[in-house]
């Protein structure tokens, strides 16, 4: 760990300094042909020559008359003829990335080491190197440190430098999150879905209906001056649940077999299911602005619900088995990752070309995926599908989670209106999921147990807030810098508290179970 810390400052100085980061030099050496004097000095000694030179002069001054538009790419190609020859426009990225992975690793380990979830980790890593020139300001001036702001990405919608080494975490951000709702379909199985019982279905639609009004009620009383759509947003948000912290909870206590852990993760399983649906459903609604009509939403309705449903029901037979099948006459090697990722992508792309966020599509790529469908192709590799696309999320899926701590803005936290929504937010969503508890028809359950395991809105809660921080609304943000941080806030501590508290809840016997 010492080691580790020790060698810190040394790469922020690396990266921080320009030419590490593969951008030219604050002054770079112009070719003497250039300059006046040689102009000069060589229209006294060839006529011809001065021609030359006068036109490079006049192109010179045109180009600086332009600012620094046509400059970067210029000063990129004087990088690599003076500078050594050995930049790389990719320098800056791997630099990155091994500032993300050994920090976010290192720290989620710590997180677990407490019992808390990594991801809670990884997110703190984000709003450290988010906001390390905030947090240097005390240290060594006014504007503090600006070492890291090239982890930043660019404005959404906005056209930026292509070797922008914020733009590129971003895209891989993007692709991370895409496989970690491919995870989650994979770990998902609609037969069993349709086998979770009554109480389940009950526990999973009151989850999603209770926490969105209350989400809603929250912004329509904190945030009167936003536009209806921000607390549309915020309502969506709270329905999200994450199963995957919940399943680890339950796993650690050994009680994933117990009637109450059952339930939660069967009403988990359909939380996410109708929380993408509602996602989708609340974004299109977003996206119409002004036009919107009760037409659009069931079209927007039909829409997402169509595209499960065709998924589902259709997806097995016309895409999974012919692909599979396609795949085990090939050789070479990977063929079991490689066919269940343009599964995943393919539907992912198809889910963004009907106007679906592409989570929806990789999220049903990974429930029509059954072990039948690639078990002989597993066998041939040696391989488990899961195990296969672990090296892949390892590398992917911490950087969406640190991308998401680094859009957290500290400064917003000095606003008292900030924690007022925060606070008011976490109550919403820790009284929505109490709600749901009531669905439970069967006697002698622990119903307190089974609401507290639908608190946790971790790397769910987090997705939302990433496709909400996309959406415009008349050319502003659906969710600004301020409400981003409130869910952020939200997030954590649901996140936080339920690992604790269903391991209480859990210790102690339902009421009238003795009986």
């Amino acid at each position: 760990m010492a080691v580790i810390l020790a060698a810190v400052p040394g790469l922020f100085q690396l990266i921080s300094t320009p030419s590490a980061l593969g951008q030219a030099p604050s002054s770079v050496a112009e070719p003497e042909s250039a300059t006046p004097e040689t102009a000069s000095d060589e229209a006294v000694e060839e006529s011809t020559e001065a021609t030359v030179e006068e036109q490079s002069s006049d192109e010179e001054g045109h180009s600086e008359g332009h600012g620094t538009e046509g400059e970067s790419h210029g000063d990129e190609h004087h990088e690599g003829e003076h500078g050594g020859g050995h930049s790389n426009v990719a320098a800056p990225l791997f630099a990155a990335i091994v500032l993300i992975l050994l920090l976010a690793k290192v720290v989620g380990d710590l997180f677990e080491r407490v019992g808390m979830p990594a991801v809670l980790g990884e997110l703190s890593v984000g709003i450290l190197l988010g906001n390390i020139a905030l947090i240097t300001t005390s240290w060594i001036g006014v504007d503090g440190w600006h070492g890291l702001d090239f982890l930043q990405a660019p404005e959404e919608h906005s056209i930026g430098d292509v070797y922008n080494t914020g733009a590129a975490l971003k895209m891989l951000a993007e692709i991370g999150v895409v496989l970690l709702l491919f995870e989650v379909g994979l770990e998902s199985n609609v037969k069993e879905m349709m086998k979770v019982g009554v109480s389940s279905l009950f526990v999973a639609i009151l989850g999603v209906v209770a926490p969105m009004i209350l989400g809603v009620g929250v912004g329509w009383f904190l945030l009167q001056h936003e536009p209806w759509q921000v607390s549309l947003f915020l309502g969506a948000t709270l329905c999200a649940t994450s199963v995957g912290i919940t399943a680890r909870v339950l796993k650690d206590l050994g009680k994933s077999q117990q009637r109450e852990s059952q339930i939660i993760l069967g009403a988990a399983v359909i939380d996410d299911v109708l929380g993408l649906i509602i996602l989708t459903v609340v974004s299109g609604i977003i996206e119409q602005g002004d036009a919107f009509s009760i037409s659009s939403l069931i079209e927007i309705v039909v829409k997402s619900v169509g595209f499960l449903a065709a998924a589902i029901l259709l997806g097995s037979h016309l895409l999974v088995k012919p692909l599979f099948k396609a795949a085990s006459f090939l050789r070479g090697h990977g063929l079991l990752v490689s066919t269940a990722l343009v599964i995943c992508f393919g539907l992912a792309f198809l889910a963004n070309l009907v106007g679906l966020a592409p989570i929806v599509g990789a999220f049903a790529a990974g429930l029509i995926l059954e072990k039948a469908h690639y078990q002989n192709l597993g066998k041939k590799e040696h391989a488990e599908l899961e195990e296969a696309l672990a090296p892949l999320t390892a590398l992917l899926v911490p950087i969406f989670f640190v991308q998401m701590g680094i859009m957290v803005d500290l400064s917003s936290f000095g606003n008292s209106s900030v924690w007022m929504l925060a606070g008011a937010i976490t109550v919403a969503a820790v009284i929505g999921k109490q709600v749901c508890s009531l669905g439970v028809i069967e006697k002698g359950l622990n119903k307190v147990a089974i609401g507290l395991g639908m608190i946790p809105r971790g790397e769910v809660g987090l997705i939302f807030a990433s496709v909400g921080a996309g959406l415009m609304v008349k050319g502003e943000k659906v969710v600004s810098d301020d409400t981003y941080s409130a869910i952020i806030v939200m997030v954590i501590i649901t996140t936080m508290v339920t690992p604790p508290l269903l391991k209480w809840s859990l210790s102690k016997p339902a009421p009238g179970a003795a009986e």
